[in-house]
């Protein structure tokens, strides 16, 4: 199938038993009208019934003297559905609590790499009628969009159509599994890269120094020590809750910010009060890393295609409005570093970013060094319209991803049908009781409502 990019091979090198290195997603239906308790059951022997896996489902990393020690795609001609779909149940009384539980013990174990990458397990046994679906796919094989994207393509607005599951051909994927040889790869790989690095160091030079004249713009190694940046086990926390796009976005037309803006602003206060309880606020502002899709629209590739931005969520701020405001400026200034850059160059300065954490992984540098930045803010954007799959109603999708070694907390959010979706993983030990977070999000939110509803020229400013 061809050699990994660079941008997917990076997540297999740091791979180990406390960083398994998956992206996860749990969507939450609910059951369609008239079905009986057995509905989830003939799903999954529905699902097993599959005769035809699509090439991205069937990806298994190798590597050897053939790929010169480099990781490659091989196709899994045997894919064994048993062990990738799984059927589980609640136990009683089967509240979102039992849920969250089980899907924070299934983020954290690995995947086998003597197979395809991805696991799907259905969930039935939700209270309210309702039952859901945990998948979880190695962040080699896709990011956040391509994650997205998959998901919709198995899912339906009308409540009446028969649709397939995620790992069933369509027409894109079929497409997809080309590739040459891995011999003849190397050669064009490494031209490449040579041609984006000689036009790209003039460039990183003037954002740095551009980053230093304006304190607005966040920098590598600018972020102080947190308790997020300890070392971690591979255990996991998982918390999730929706919030109405509607109050978002009012907060952010009143203060002329994105709603991105918005979330940050309502992530930075969550984090606030959850290290102001433990007594362990930094003086300094704690520094979020956002990724940014270099996608374009019509895309269909799977595989890795992302930028950075690193945000100064300005925790150090008392006052809810100047923290927002503090928020909007860091960000056009980081949006600002990237304008004016191909797609791989934006990638190559994304690297300089990211590649202390590769550090950490390998040889335990978040020790004895300061982080790149605190945590990541993903915010992925979903589907508008109200989903089925084979009559039940998606209710709810909730995105996962990887805390790190040096990077304890991740927060991912998605939008779907007029609602934001937020997902907080953390290593266990790491960040206890994450799940106060939620609380500090809504309070963030009422905190921005009720500041720009008294004061709403001053965003102007």
């Amino acid at each position: 199938m061809g050699l990994m990019p660079v941008t997917d091979s990076m997540f297999m090198v740091p791979e180990k038993r406390e960083q398994p290195m998956h992206v996860g997603g749990l969507q939450v239906y609910d059951l369609p009208p008239g079905a009986d308790d057995t509905w989830v059951t003939d799903v999954y022997k529905q699902a097993l019934a599959a005769t035809d896996i699509a090439p991205a489902f069937r990806k298994r990393p190798t590597r050897g003297p053939l790929t010169l020690g480099q990781w490659a795609w091989t196709e899994d001609r045997d894919v064994d559905l048993e062990h990738h779909v799984r059927h589980s149940a609640l136990p009683h009384p089967g509240r979102v609590r039992e849920l969250l539980a089980l899907v924070s013990r299934l983020h954290g174990t690995l995947l086998d790499r003597e197979r395809p990458l991805w696991e799907a397990h259905l969930i039935e046994g939700l209270e309210g009628g309702r039952f859901a679906v945990y998948t979880k796919i190695h962040h080699s094989m896709m990011d956040g969009v391509s994650a997205m994207r998959l998901m919709q393509s198995s899912l339906s607005t009308d409540p009446g159509a028969v649709t397939g599951m995620p790992w069933q051909p369509r027409e894109r994927s079929r497409r997809a599994g080309s590739g040459g040889s891995l011999l003849s790869a190397v050669p064009g790989m490494a031209w490449t890269a040579t041609t984006d690095a000689v036009t790209l160091t003039p460039r990183l030079l003037r954002i740095a120094a551009t980053g230093l004249r304006d304190q607005a713009a966040a920098l590598p190694l600018q972020a102080p020590r947190s308790l997020f940046n300890g070392s971690i086990t591979g255990s996991r926390r998982f918390a999730a809750q929706s919030w109405p796009l509607s109050r978002i976005r009012a907060v952010a037309a009143a203060s002329a910010c994105t709603v991105n803006d918005v979330l940050l602003a309502m992530c930075s206060n969550a984090l606030r009060d959850y290290l102001l309880d433990l007594h362990a606020l930094p003086d300094a502002p704690l520094i979020a890393m956002t990724p940014v899709s270099l996608r374009e629209a019509d895309d269909p590739s799977t595989g890795n295609a992302v930028a950075t931005i690193l945000a100064n969520l300005a925790t150090d701020v008392a006052d809810p409005q100047q923290r927002l405001l503090a928020i909007r400026t860091s960000m056009r200034q980081g949006k600002a570093t990237l304008r004016g850059l191909s797609p791989a160059q934006r990638v190559a300065v994304s690297g300089v970013v990211m590649s202390p954490l590769l550090l950490n992984g390998l040889v335990g540098m978040h020790k004895v060094s300061r982080p790149p930045f605190n945590l990541v803010i993903s915010n992925v954007p979903g589907p508008t319209e109200t989903l089925y799959f084979n009559g039940a109603r998606l209710q709810g999708m909730y995105p996962l991803s990887i805390p790190l070694q040096g990077q304890a907390l991740n927060i991912t959010v998605t939008s779907y049908d007029g609602e934001l979706h937020v997902g907080i993983v953390g290593c266990r030990r790491t960040v206890p009781h994450l799940q106060r977070m939620l609380f500090g999000l809504e309070k963030g939110l009422a905190d921005l409502e009720e500041a720009f509803a008294a004061a709403p020229a001053a965003a102007a400013r």
